[in-house]
């Protein structure tokens, strides 16, 4: 049960993360501004 909590905990630091990024940033990853909005959006269980 811990391990599944952090998992969801991290998933919810990534995508926080993913918000902060500058468009140089997240071209470098391979996302689109429109992909890093999407993904930062979701809930932390999806």
């Amino acid at each position: 049960m811990w391990l599944r909590l952090d998992r969801l905990a991290e998933r919810q630091r990534s995508r926080r993360a993913l918000r902060d990024l500058t468009v140089e940033q997240l071209r470098d990853i391979g996302l689109s501004e429109q992909q890093a909005r999407r993904e930062s959006g979701r809930h932390f269980w999806d």
